[in-house]
């Protein structure tokens, strides 16, 4: 047998011995996290991974960081590259659908990846440092009126992304043409906060389960939640954008997606376990503790809901003139 002819038979030997019986789950397994470490993706898996252990047969989940293009690198990685690891989750936001629906992944489309189970929903919030001028909603937008060059806003992401809609949301109402506002595109929640916390940003347009990580040393004040009523917790005494005269409501969805080339099996084997994980008692109580709120999809639910999600991201985005030609 010729040397590259028996490398490449160990290999298909290795792979199959490696590979979970039976379509039994495997005692670990990666959840990818396409952001630094610090924002909601991270959050995302770590509940993930808090959840399922302990459940019967789930595996120990291992998380890795792959940063960049806010979500298109890992999109990209796996779709060209690892399509078919079957023990290989990636997680994803409200704001990785909107990217979608922009073409900010390039051609890349909802039906590239085979999406596995949403399992939790923050929702967006404007935040300030605690030593801030501004105690409200209005005060931000009436300083933005006044000079939108003065106040600089740090946002995940570049012009279009799920932070620059919701601030451009609230802008219009304000009467301020959103184009005239000056943000700061960072990767993930993480290094926003750490940029207001510098003053290298004066505001944050970011999401609630992130703002936690960062209000309890008293360093942060959130002025607006972008949910329909106020929420229940440590940002109870918040108003919403709604309360303040803002009509901008803006849930963010949280879940995990796999490569496209993954068997049928593997794929039924996940969805089936974050089924479990979901139905568990614990489960409610531990997406609490992480900031996030009831919405549990998976499996062929979940990519119709995420099918109808881009449909409504193009209708909005034709009304920002955010649409990338193809």
């Amino acid at each position: 047998m010729r040397p590259m002819r028996f490398v490449h038979t160990f290999l298909a030997i290795l792979g199959l011995a490696l590979a979970a019986p039976g379509g039994a789950q495997p005692r670990e397994a990666e959840c990818l996290i396409p952001s630094k470490p610090g924002g909601g993706m991270d959050l995302t898996c770590k509940l993930a991974q808090k959840a399922l252990h302990g459940q019967s047969g789930a595996p120990e989940l291992q998380l890795s960081y792959l940063p960049g293009g806010v979500g298109a690198v890992a999109w990209h990685t796996m779709v060209s590259q690892r399509r078919a690891e079957a023990n290989t989750l990636v997680t994803f936001s409200g704001g990785s659908v909107l990217n979608l629906a922009l073409g900010k992944f390039g051609d890349a489309d909802v039906d590239d990846v085979r999406w596995v189970a949403a399992f939790g929903a923050d929702y967006g919030m404007i935040a300030v440092r605690a030593d801030s001028p501004w105690q409200s909603l209005d005060d931000l937008l009436h300083a933005l009126k006044r000079d939108p060059k003065k106040v600089l806003i740090g946002m995940s992401g570049t012009v279009g992304s799920q932070d620059w809609i919701k601030m451009a949301l609230l802008a219009q109402m304000a009467g301020i043409d959103p184009r005239k506002m000056r943000f700061v595109a960072l990767e993930g929640g993480g290094e926003q906060f750490i940029a207001m916390q510098e003053n290298h940003v004066q505001a944050v347009s970011g999401d609630t389960s992130e703002a936690l990580l960062y209000t309890g040393d008293g360093r942060v004040r959130v002025l607006a939640v972008l949910s329909e009523r106020r929420l229940p917790g440590a940002l109870s005494g918040v108003k919403t954008a709604r309360e303040q005269g803002y009509d901008v409501v803006w849930p963010v969805i949280r879940g995990v997606w796999m490569g496209p080339d993954v068997r049928e099996a593997d794929y039924r084997r996940w969805v089936k376990a974050f089924d479990n994980m979901e139905a568990s008692p614990e489960f409610a109580e531990k997406r609490a503790r992480a900031g996030l709120y009831p919405f549990s999809l998976t499996g062929d639910a979940l990519t119709r809901y995420i099918k109808q999600s881009v449909a409504g991201h193009h209708r909005q985005a034709r009304q920002f003139k955010l649409l990338r030609e193809r």
